[in-house]
């Protein structure tokens, strides 16, 4: 009987940390640049039921012979395993604002931080009373050389990330098609976006919603070149990679798990208390 409500115990345990990164998803889904977290189990192992008292006879793939047949398997339980990110691209919608900058591929945008560099996927900046290029908590955008101060409305990034200022295509709303580098006239080129990859990004780490900090399993980052560097679109901004009627869905479906596993707590406490006040008072 115990053994049953530790299994269903650990179930209703697993629903409850599945449950609060389903909510966290759900929360975060007009979060630009967001990407959504998945829960991966982990079952304990099956302890394998025999019957005892059975003459009966149990051919093995070696040829050995048993005389307590196999009837099957009993779960132990469940646990959470990890819960990592998916980093796939979310879709990318038009603002025409020269401000907000979307990745269209993998890759991260460096951010200067008090704790160091973060990278973050939330392309929605600002310019700062200083002049800096700065996201909108105040945090200051990086580029290859460091942090880049540029004039309001007089400047352009291209998709490749090279910032250009003076330019005469800036409040051109045709300036996004690709231009080869020749064309950009009486530009002044003050700098290209950091953008950067990771040997193993899957193992990036979660500071907030929007940033991410490398450590031990991700190796370092470098500076995406090539093929290896996304496309960046000034004037658009990347939605959050959340379906919320998947999530919904998910939602119901551990719901309905909690409960399920609630309800054979249940009924094995009443089968408990009944072997202790029945067989324990006719004994």
């Amino acid at each position: 009987m115990l053994r049953g409500i530790y299994t269903s115990a650990s179930g209703m345990n697993v629903m409850q940390e599945r449950l609060d990164i389903i909510s966290n998803n759900l929360a975060n889904v007009d979060l630009v640049g967001y990407k959504k977290d998945l829960v991966v189990m982990k079952e304990f192992p099956n302890i394998q039921i025999r019957r005892g008292n059975d003459d009966g006879l149990m051919a093995f793939p070696l040829g050995s012979y048993d005389k307590m047949p196999f009837v099957g398997k009993l779960g132990t339980g469940v646990e959470l395993n990890e819960s990592y990110t998916i980093f796939s691209q979310g879709s990318l919608k038009e603002t025409n604002n020269d401000f907000d900058v979307a990745l269209d591929g993998k890759g991260f945008i460096a951010v200067e931080t008090e704790k160091g560099e973060r990278y973050t996927r939330n392309g929605s900046f600002t310019i700062d009373k200083e002049g800096f290029l700065v996201t909108k908590d105040g945090l200051k955008v990086l580029t290859e050389e460091g942090p880049i101060q540029i004039k309001s409305n007089n400047f352009v990034i291209d998709k490749e990330g090279n910032i250009y200022q003076n330019n005469e295509f800036a409040g051109d709303p045709n300036r996004l098609v690709q231009k080869e580098e020749n064309e950009w006239k009486e530009t002044e080129k003050i700098g290209r976006l950091k953008i950067v990859r990771f040997p193993r990004e899957r193992e990036l780490r979660r500071e907030g919603n929007s940033f991410y900090y490398e450590n031990e399993f991700t190796g370092k980052p470098y500076i995406a070149e090539g093929n290896e560097r996304p496309k960046i679109m000034e004037g658009f901004l990347e939605s959050a990679n959340v379906d919320p009627v998947i999530e919904m869905t998910q939602m119901i479906e551990v719901q309905r798990t909690y409960e399920a596993n609630q309800k054979s707590i249940q009924s094995h406490d009443q089968l408990l208390g009944k072997i202790i006040n029945e067989a324990g008072v006719a004994r």
